[in-house]
Order: structure tokens, then sequence, then C-alpha cells
């Protein structure tokens, strides 16, 4: 049973807020979306950054919704999701597997939203709702590109292999909590 306190030591010295491991639904995303703004309210955290750290979220649960429907059979269809908020900033953060003929795409695409300013980031945004067919699926990198502009920090990210057909994707987004620091 220490492995209790461990991990309960473990989320206070990384001031994690909400941690959630398990197969993502539809109901488990808009749970997990319910419980993050119910705490953020609880803090009198500024509407601003919660409609921030909110876009953040949505984002980065509609990614992992969206590489759990593609089936990999070699993979356990499990992901993480974990809400952290330090002084100056929240850190959002989710891991899901993810095929690795997908890497080199979605390396370049991340590496291309990283190298980009503000400006670069809003005709990204307006180049792709202009030249993609978007499908509910999405894949276009819109919303990587959207994450980046909310938050107004770099995109972190890694893959860890898990099997010769698998690895697990992490993606790292941090808002800012000061104010008039508008992205």
């Amino acid at each position: 049973m220490k492995y209790i306190y461990d991990l309960h030591r473990i989320m206070i010295q990384e001031d994690l807020i909400l941690v959630y491991e398990g197969e993502f639904t539809q109901e488990i995303t808009k749970s997990v979306l319910s419980m993050t703004e119910r705490n953020m309210e609880s803090m009198g955290e500024e509407s601003s950054i919660k409609r921030k750290v909110f876009n953040v979220m949505v984002e980065c649960l509609q990614n992992i919704c969206k590489h759990a429907e593609e089936a990999i059979e070699d993979a356990p269809n499990s992901a993480i999701f974990i809400v952290g908020k330090r002084d100056e900033e929240y850190v959002i953060t989710s891991g899901n597997p993810i095929r690795n003929d997908k890497i080199a795409l979605l390396s370049a695409k991340l590496d291309q939203i990283n190298g980009l300013d503000k400006e670069g980031l809003k005709n990204l945004y307006k180049e792709i709702i202009r030249n993609t067919e978007l499908s509910e699926k999405g894949g276009a990198g819109l919303g990587f590109v959207d994450m980046a502009r909310k938050s107004g920090q770099k995109l972190e990210y890694d893959f860890h292999p898990v099997t010769e057909k698998t690895s697990f994707f992490s993606l790292q987004t941090r808002v800012s909590r000061m104010a008039g620091m508008e992205a």
C-alpha cells in the first residue's frame, strides 16, 4: 500500500490537480473537462485563463480520442491525461499509443508549429482552414496550431517506443497564469 502514499506525494510535489489514466470515451472526456472546470472555479481562476486551459484540454482530449479510435492491435487502448497548476502556469500533459508509421509526419507538424511566431501561427491556422477539407477526425494539425496559439508556448513532445509497431506519444502544453499574457 506504500505506492498510494508515494503516488499522493508525487502528485503534491508536481502540483497535479487531475490525473486520469485509462480508456477515453466522450463521457469520460466530458467528466474530465467538468472536474477541471469546477476545480479552477473553486480556486478563483480568471475567466481568460480558464478559457485558454479549457481550449488546450479539449484539443488534447480530442487527439487522444482520435488515436484511440484507430485500431492499434499490439498496444493497450489506454491513455493518460494530467493537469498541473503551478504559481505561474498550468501544465496540460497527455499521452497515448500511436502507430510508428505516423511519427515522422506528426514530428514534422509539431516542429513546423514550434518554429513559428504568433503571426506565423495565425497565418498557418488560416491556411489550414482555407486549404484543407477537415473531417470529423481532423488530422490536418489544426488542433496543435490552436494549442500553440492559445498557450503562446512551444508544444513539448516525445515518442517512447513500446513495440515494433507502436510508440507512446507524450505532449505537454503550458498556459501562463499571468494576467495580460493574451496569446
